[in-house]
Parts: C-alpha cells; sequence; structure tokens
C-alpha cells in the first residue's frame, strides 16, 4: 500500500480511553480526537492531540526574531510578535476545519459509545487495525480528499441557514 493521508474512525461500544492514549503512538498520526455520547444523546469532545502543537506559532516567531534582528533589539522583539501572529493564524485556521470536522462526525458516534478520529498518513492499514481489534472498535477509512469535500459541503449547507 503507498503512503495515503486518510482519517480513520474507530467506534467503540463504550468509552476510549486508553484506545486513545494509545493512539497518539501511531507511526504517522498527525491528530487524534475522541467524541463520546451519552446513553442520553449528549455528544462531548473528550480529547484531542495534535502533534507538533505549537510548532509554526513559535517556529514563526523565532524566524521573525532572527529577521528583526537587523533592525535591533526592538526589530526582533517587533518580528518575533509578527512570525508568532502569523504562526498563530495558520493554526487557527487548522483548529477551526478540525471544529467543522468534528460537526461532520457527530453523526457517526453512538448513544452510549465512542469514537477515535485518526489523523493519519499510513503505509499500512495494519497499527490502526491493530488498535481497533484490540479494544472491540469497528475501523472505517475516509481519504483526506473525500472527507475535506464533505466538511466542505457541509459548511456550505450551514451557510445557506
Amino acid at each position: 500500500m503507498s503512503e495515503q493521508r486518510n482519517l480513520v474512525l474507530l467506534t467503540f461500544p463504550d468509552t476510549t480511553a486508553s484506545a486513545f492514549d494509545e493512539a497518539q503512538h501511531l507511526p504517522g498520526l498527525h491528530a487524534v480526537a475522541a467524541l463520546e455520547r451519552s446513553s442520553d444523546g449528549v455528544l462531548e469532545v473528550r480529547d484531542t492531540f495534535t502533534r507538533g502543537a505549537g510548532v509554526a506559532t513559535v517556529g514563526s516567531g523565532v524566524l521573525g526574531g532572527l529577521v528583526g534582528l537587523l533592525g535591533g533589539p526592538i526589530g526582533m522583539l517587533l518580528g518575533f510578535a509578527a512570525g508568532a501572529a502569523l504562526g498563530n493564524a495558520a493554526e487557527e485556521r487548522y483548529a477551526t476545519e478540525a471544529g467543522a470536522a468534528m460537526i461532520v462526525l457527530s453523526p457517526r458516534v453512538p448513544d452510549g459509545g465512542a469514537l477515535l478520529a485518526l489523523d493519519v498518513r499510513e503505509s499500512s492499514p495494519g497499527p490502526a487495525d491493530e488498535l481497533a481489534a484490540k479494544h472491540g472498535a469497528a475501523v472505517e477509512r475516509i481519504d483526506e480528499h473525500t472527507f475535506t469535500e464533505q466538511v466542505r459541503a457541509a459548511e456550505k449547507k450551514a451557510e445557506k441557514h
């Protein structure tokens, strides 16, 4: 199997606590979110993890600070602030898109059950499938492009209302 970025959905009949911790160590994982629905239908995002969160903000800030060195101490401070702001904007956009993705996924969370949504670049389905089997979860894969289209369609539908 060639490497492919997928959204891997693991659906559980109950909670995801130990599976969430293990999912953070899957090869190629970018992000994971744990959604749980109570038996009375209330949905909750229990936990999220993004590998490399904050790297864009800090990295852009440091780069801006280095460029700002040309303007002295004040230039360094302003460069760091400007770089960090740009990096943070990129991370905020990802967070907004992740929120829209959670809305699209919410109908897949069973009453009294849970869902782990894994954003992962897979060269093999083995690791995620083994995690699912170990915890008694059903597995569904949606390729990155198909899921992005589903999220965009949901956003457009929401804008119309």
